[in-house]
């Protein structure tokens, strides 16, 4: 088997209803949390949340724009094309498209930690919100 792969966004099974592309599996990445987001235009479907005691997160904007607010909106990070974000496991965050909608890659790993990939991310595993 060779030593690399390459997909696009669209070529990436889809899991949460469609909301995330398996970047990770798809590719074969095994050493840190990879997926697509796919958000429509003024989606309200991204959570606010926070992974206390777990992983951080890196964000980059690939195509569309909108914003993400920290912490309830303490603070809002304009996202544009080649915007990059790091929220650390404490931190809430919500990610909430414009009029074109959004396309983001989201990068994730536990600080100081090997990384497990969960279960649901694996290729062929059912949705979890199914």
């Amino acid at each position: 088997m060779p030593d690399y792969a390459a997909a696009t966004p669209d070529e990436l099974e889809p899991f949460y209803k469609g909301l995330f592309g398996k970047a990770r599996a798809g590719l074969g990445v095994s050493s840190f949390g990879l997926s697509v987001v796919n958000l429509g235009p003024h989606a309200e479907n991204y959570p606010d949340h926070d992974h206390p005691g777990g992983q951080e997160e890196v964000f980059i904007v690939l195509s569309g724009s909108g914003e993400m607010d920290i912490d309830g909106g303490a603070e809002t990070i304009a996202l544009v094309p080649e915007t990059m974000v790091r929220v650390g496991p404490e931190t809430k965050r919500r990610i909430r498209p414009g009029a074109d909608g959004m396309r983001l890659v989201a990068i994730g790993g536990t600080p100081g930690m090997a990384y497990e990939a969960p279960a649901y991310t694996e290729l062929g595993a059912p949705d979890p919100l199914s």
